[in-house]
């Protein structure tokens, strides 16, 4: 078994609760006492979600607000975060960042483990959420005819991470400190048909989407608001780390939030994308994956 595609197709055998969506989206969606709560789990691991040399303060910065922003693509309010931090240097820098991005979000910390470990280190959060509307949105409930939609600019991140690795100097926020669209997912779950964050790259994400929907999806490169040079546009399609909101709307329909139209949802043909017209026939190079 290699890569996380495989590792995670194995895990589908296991998970038959329906809360589990046959891990086929962002987020569980566990039905307790009349109320739909959402649940998801984020790792970040050193050298590969984070540089050795990022502030740990902007490492828990970036844990909470990856984690929330599978909670926004559901729509869903944060009611609390378990932690799960690896000791070591920088510590206190830790806590504080935490303190900060907690803060930001008005989110309590309601427990979570210790470990001794690494180098690498690694740190996990589960972020546990309510859902504001029902049903809950999903990966997978795209159909012909819907039209498809992007909060936000892509890009920023990589230019951030590019400049922090090679000591430039554009601005590193977007990579450093990501924000969580929640207020966005909340407005956007009554309407959508489908739904999830671009966390690994634009098309790679909407590969997925199609996947879960069995539609094929149609992108307009040009129509995609980037922050990177044009001559990086393809760069900042597959690159990720973006937490924007990818979503579909039925026909004639405009999103409550701004957001710009990248294409549109057509019947399943024989590959899930499509980019300014021409297939693309397998998932590999499309975005982040692990394991490859």
């Amino acid at each position: 078994m290699k890569g996380e595609a495989a590792f995670v197709s194995a895990m589908r055998a296991l998970a038959r609760h329906p809360a589990a969506r046959g891990l086929l989206d962002d987020a569980a969606v566990l039905e307790v006492g009349g109320e739909a709560l959402v649940l998801t789990h984020d790792m970040l691991v050193e050298g590969v979600h984070f540089l050795p040399t990022a502030d740990p303060a902007d490492v828990a910065w970036k844990l909470v607000a990856t984690n929330l922003s599978d909670l926004a693509a559901k729509g869903a309010e944060p009611l609390g975060v378990l932690l799960g931090f690896m000791l070591g240097d920088g510590a206190a820098r830790f806590v504080e960042g935490l303190g900060e991005v907690l803060d930001h979000y008005g989110v309590p910390l309601l427990g979570g483990d210790t470990s001794s470990g690494g180098p690498p280190r690694a740190f996990g959060l589960t972020a546990v959420g309510r859902a504001t509307h029902r049903p809950v949105p999903s990966r997978d409930g795209a159909h012909p005819g819907d039209t498809l939609w992007l909060t936000g600019r892509l890009g920023a991140a990589m230019l951030g991470f590019e400049a922090l690795r090679d000591g430039g100097e554009a601005d590193t926020t977007a990579y450093r400190r990501p924000l969580a669209r929640l207020a966005d997912g909340q407005a956007l779950a009554p309407r959508v048909t489908a739904m999830m964050d671009v966390s690994d790259g634009l098309l790679l994400d909407a590969w997925r989407m199609a996947e879960a929907s069995r539609v094929s999806l149609s992108i307009d490169g040009a129509a995609v608001p980037i922050a990177a040079p044009e001559g990086r546009r393809l760069d900042a399609l597959r690159w990720g780390d973006d937490y924007e909101l990818l979503f579909t709307l039925p026909p004639g329909i405009e999103p409550p939030v701004p957001a710009t139209r990248i294409g549109a949802v057509e019947p399943p043909a024989f590959v899930p994308l499509f980019l300014d017209g021409e297939p693309i026939a397998n998932s590999e190079g499309l975005g982040f994956q692990h394991g490859q």
